[in-house]
């Protein structure tokens, strides 16, 4: 980055905070000690190796410093060290999240023909999301449909009481931490989001049995969607296939006379080819449409 003006600033509990300035106008807050830490590793990983004094004068720190961010890296797995040579190198930590990520990438590969068959089938978005702590993240978009407006939800986060992707997870987790999330503030969005506890465990019970949700314009107004759970080779709920669209479109009506079954029969297929063979959400149903090679 080639910075034009640097800010410093301390947060208590936070390593030194610098607000970096590029040539562009970016401002975007940092921790250097978290930037430094990053740097290393991707040392380690173009060379190998590396020894205390080495990385140091690679990083432009002193050794004092090098040697308390290894440790700290040490600690969480993210590079071991060589008793014999006392060397560092990348350790299996680093592996556990690259196979998290790859596993993402697999979900999307696996799933995108078949959001873009419901897209066409629907004839309105479709949208891929997992959960990432309390809160939902598109990962994957199809649009194939007739429409000239959309929005691109892929990078977005939403909440979980007030999307039917959000819903679809909050059926399914653990009854205590299901609980802690009803137990905490949820937010308004619109009129028609549900915030009680009570309503909300209702719903959730009536989602677990059908196998589906919806969302009736209470995340935006004017927004209906309706999203069914993708399983796992355990069974765990894995990602959220959703189909959304304007109100007038996708109504109610619509929703459970065609779209809710063209959903689930996608998170059906998309479970199946992730390595689920428990029983199908849609049961006694003929093979779908969606449901090809």
């Amino acid at each position: 980055m080639s910075l034009s003006s640097t800010q410093w600033s301390h947060e208590p509990g936070l390593s030194l905070i610098v607000i970096a300035v590029d040539s562009e106008d970016d401002q975007r807050p940092y921790v250097q000690s978290v930037d430094r830490a990053v740097e290393m590793m991707e040392v380690l990983g173009r060379d190998g190796s590396g020894g205390v004094t080495e990385l140091s004068k690679e990083l432009a720190i002193h050794k004092s410093t090098a040697y308390r961010l290894l440790s700290t890296l040490e600690r969480r797995g993210m590079v071991e060290r060589d008793a014999d040579t006392q060397k560092y190198r990348l350790g299996f930590g680093v592996i556990r999240l690259a196979g998290a990520v790859r596993a993402t990438l697999e979900l999307t590969r696996v799933a995108h023909p078949v959001c873009e068959r419901l897209s066409r089938a629907a004839d309105e978005a479709v949208n891929l999301a997992v959960l990432e702590g309390h809160s939902v993240v598109n990962i994957d978009q199809s649009d194939l449909s007739s429409s000239v407006i959309g929005v691109n939800w892929v990078g977005q986060y939403t909440s979980l009481h007030g999307t039917s992707s959000g819903k679809v997870f909050l059926a399914h987790l653990p009854h205590r931490e299901r609980e802690s999330v009803l137990a905490g503030a949820l937010e308004r969005f619109t009129d028609r989001t549900f915030v009680g506890a009570e309503e909300l465990r209702a719903e959730l019970a009536q989602i677990r049995r059908a196998g589906f949700a919806v969302a009736l314009e209470e995340l935006e107004e004017g927004l209906h969607a309706v999203a069914a759970p993708i399983r796992t080779a355990d069974g765990s709920v894995r990602a959220a296939i959703s189909v959304s669209g304007p109100a007038y479109r996708l109504t109610l009506q619509r929703i459970e006379r065609e779209v809710a079954l063209l959903v689930r029969q996608a998170a059906d297929t998309i479970s199946r080819r992730v390595g689920y063979l428990g029983q199908p959400g849609v049961s006694g149903e003929s093979p779908s449409v969606l449901d090809v090679p």
